[in-house]
Order: C-alpha cells, then structure tokens, then sequence
C-alpha cells in the first residue's frame, strides 16, 4: 500500500477546466484524488484542491451557482482543511477581481487581481503570459521542498495576484514582478500550473499531498 494512500484529496469541479491533468498529477504521485463539486464529498475530504482556468467573473460565479462557497469557507478556514490553489484557484482567493468588471473573492487573503499594465513597464511584452518562467523563492513555503529556487513553471494568465499581506513565497518577472506563490497557514496557492511543469510541478503535488 502507498505510503500516500490515507488522503482523501478533493479536486473542485466548478466547470471551469483543466481537472483532469490536475487529477493525472496526483495519480503519478500515487494518490487517488476524487473530482467532484458535491458538499458531503467535500466535508469528508483531509485535502482540498481548487484549480481552473478562465475569468474571475465566471469563477465565483460558478462557486456561488453551485453552492461551494460556504463548505469551502467552513472546511478551509474554519477547519483547517491544507487547500491548493492553481491559477485561477489561487485568484479567487482573494478580496477582488477586475476582469469583466469588478467582482468580489473569496476574501480568504487581503489582495486585488489586477491585469497586467505593460504601458507603465517600457517593455512591449504579450498578454495573456504563457509558458515556461523562472520562479524566484522569496519566503519559505513547504511545497518547495527539494526544488530548486529559480526553477522554471508553466504559466498561462493575463491577470495577477497583488497584495500587501506578508504571504508571498515567490515571485516570478513578465515586465513586472508579480506575484507566483503564496502560503498562509493551511492556504497553498501557485499563479503557474504544477500539473503542466513536469518533474518539479509533481514534486510540489506530492508535497501537497504529504502535507
């Protein structure tokens, strides 16, 4: 039996993509993970995974529909439960967004998602960021454990994490520095896609799932 087989991770399905490449990662590291958006599965999960792709908007819109957002509030940070955030995952998490107009977060940290303003960098650089960037450690997080600082992770976002609560555990350069990686107490969440990083992006799902 795998030494990783008591998890029950939860992998939040709220129709807004990429879930089974992130359910892929967690089999290649052993772990049975369940995709679902139903509140018992949820309740009864030690791990929490909320990924996704698309807008702010549409995001919340969708946990709201669904009815996810007060069993995530009373399993996250009411119990304790360690959750993962990927991407659109992590954008959530915060107090506003501003794709399609301004929309309220999940308000779980004190912070913004704003679009990135190349006007004010001096560098004519493409929105949405897409591909491979290096991700400079800034603070200790448990999820870089036996990885590389200035390691190199997949990104694909037009939009980024901005706050002044010291959570910040990396930050990655696209004309700006922003914000890659944050952690706050059981709160784990990556700007980039560990599911699409390869050797290091499986490294910080098992260190999830060890957590």
């Amino acid at each position: 039996m795998s030494i990783l087989s008591g998890n029950k991770v939860v992998i939040i399905d709220y129709q807004m993509g990429n879930l089974r490449s992130v359910y892929k990662s967690f089999k290649k590291n052993n772990c049975e993970a369940t995709i679902s958006n139903d509140p018992y599965i949820i309740k009864n999960a030690n791990k929490i995974v909320l990924p996704g792709v698309g807008s702010f908007k549409d995001g919340m819109k969708n946990l709201i529909n669904l009815g996810l957002v007060e069993v995530l509030n009373q399993e996250v940070i009411q119990n304790k439960k360690p959750f993962l955030g990927i991407c659109l995952g992590m954008q959530l998490i915060a107090c506003k967004g501003y794709e399609n107009g301004e929309s309220p977060g999940l308000s779980w940290v004190n912070a913004d998602i704003v679009k990135f303003d190349f006007e004010k960098n001096y560098r004519n650089l493409k929105i949405p960021h897409v591909g491979w960037n290096s991700v400079e450690h800034v603070n200790h997080n448990n999820l870089f454990k036996n990885i590389n600082n200035k390691s190199d992770f997949y990104f694909v976002h037009s939009y980024h994490f901005k706050t002044n609560e010291d959570v910040v555990t990396s930050i990655t350069n696209h004309g700006i520095n922003f914000v890659s990686s944050i952690q706050k107490d059981n709160i784990y969440a990556f700007q980039f896609h560990p599911e699409k990083s390869q050797d290091f992006g499986l490294e910080i799902i098992k260190n999830f799932i060890q957590c």
